[in-house]
């Protein structure tokens, strides 16, 4: 008599593996969100504040930024656009740290710098997480930033800058002296040397 097989040993082997074939998915565009994110790095909806962190953590692990600049919320089945005043994090605390061994150093300082945002992410500056600081071309105020996930930016907050300057140090770039950083042997200018005071105030 032939043993009767079951719908699993007819299957192919996909199937009998227990991978699940692809399917397809498409996900639904909501428009806008009503979300804000303020130069403070606080979030809201409708115009109040959203006040359980753990609420925007969540809505932050799915923070996405387009080619063209715009933010979205994005899961599997639906997206919709938010609005981000300057950043969509701030970062608001930094330690230092030796991290590069000496044999790698080659020279260059050894230090690492970590930074932990308001919604508690740490990120290590490194090649894949530059920090970069943009200078307002008439007054050159500085506004700097470190990236989180690549679009994603935490802006660096006065109190965390003045130590990021603190630890800045003269290096030659293209025949320009300027200060800056080292962070996992990567080295990030802030400002040239005779306009760093300036644009610190």
């Amino acid at each position: 008599m032939r043993q009767a097989t079951s719908p699993r040993e007819n299957a192919g082997p996909q199937a009998r593996a227990g991978n699940v074939p692809a399917f397809p998915r498409t996900t639904r565009d909501c428009g806008s969100f009503e979300i804000r994110i303020d130069r403070n790095g606080t979030w809201y909806y409708r115009g109040s504040p959203i006040g359980r962190k753990e609420l925007v953590c969540l809505f932050a692990s799915v923070l996405r930024r387009e080619a063209d600049g715009s933010y979205w919320l994005e899961t599997p089945v639906e997206r919709g656009r938010i609005e981000v005043e300057d950043a969509p994090f701030m970062a608001v605390e930094m330690c230092w740290r030796n991290c590069v061994a000496p044999e790698l150093a080659a020279g260059r300082p050894r230090q690492c710098l970590t930074f932990r945002t308001n919604l508690d992410e740490i990120v290590t500056a490194d090649a894949e997480h530059p920090i970069r600081v943009h200078l307002c071309p008439t007054t050159r105020e500085p506004r700097p930033y470190v990236t989180v996930r690549p679009g994603l930016e935490a802006k660096i907050n006065r109190a965390v800058f003045y130590e990021l300057v603190a630890l800045a140090q003269p290096e030659t770039i293209d025949g320009r002296q300027v200060l800056g950083v080292w962070s996992e042997g990567v080295f990030f200018p802030i400002d040239e040397i005779n306009a760093l005071d300036t644009a610190a105030e």
